[in-house]
């Protein structure tokens, strides 16, 4: 069964969305485009994935919270290749975070009202604080807290820390799948 509502996934341009097993979409989200989302993705309310002029992947287990945008930058003469959107597996999106044209790496937390701008690389296991800004082009070093704007570099993560990320994604991949029955259940 599915469990996302149809009409909140669009095609646009020839491009569908390409969605995973066990995927929770909510209703009031837009997913459109040249997208593909990973098994066990969940994307919470008033969540935004616009691939529209670019490709947006995301890998498996991924939560996307509510109010968040992802979005991509088109080719074109100020960026001949443009900017896609890649996002990895296990990774908690805060809510009304911003991604845009950047690259983001497996076990990562992204604080409430991030901003990644385009060309930004956060490499594996990284925590980005609510609020930061990360700016184009930046690389962000596995094994850090970033915080402030610009995000800068604070300090480096504790075991405890480093064993949050696989936690943070089987507590929403958990959610996503108690919402999932209760859906069946309504539509029975």
């Amino acid at each position: 069964m599915q469990h996302y509502n149809r009409l909140n996934i669009r095609s646009f341009q020839g491009h569908s969305p390409d969605i995973g097993q066990r995927v929770l979409i909510d209703p009031s989200a837009v997913v459109l485009g040249q997208v593909s989302l990973g098994d066990d993705v969940s994307v919470w309310p008033q969540v935004a994935i616009r691939g529209d002029m670019h490709r947006i992947c995301i890998g498996a287990r991924t939560s996307v919270q509510d109010g968040c945008v992802l979005h991509i930058t088109h080719a074109g003469p100020f960026n001949p290749q443009g900017w896609p959107l890649t996002i990895g597996s296990d990774v908690t999106i805060g809510h009304g975070a911003v991604l845009h044209g950047c690259s983001v790496g497996d076990r990562v937390l992204v604080g409430m009202s991030a901003t990644v701008m385009d060309g930004a690389v956060v490499e594996d296991e990284v925590v980005i604080a609510a609020g930061a800004l990360v700016p184009p082009g930046k690389v962000l070093r596995s094994g850090y807290l970033y915080a402030g704007s610009p995000a800068r570099e604070v300090r480096a993560l504790s075991d405890k820390e480093l064993s949050y990320f696989i936690y943070s994604a089987n507590n929403y991949v958990k959610l996503k799948d108690q919402h999932i029955t209760e859906l069946e259940a309504a539509a029975r």
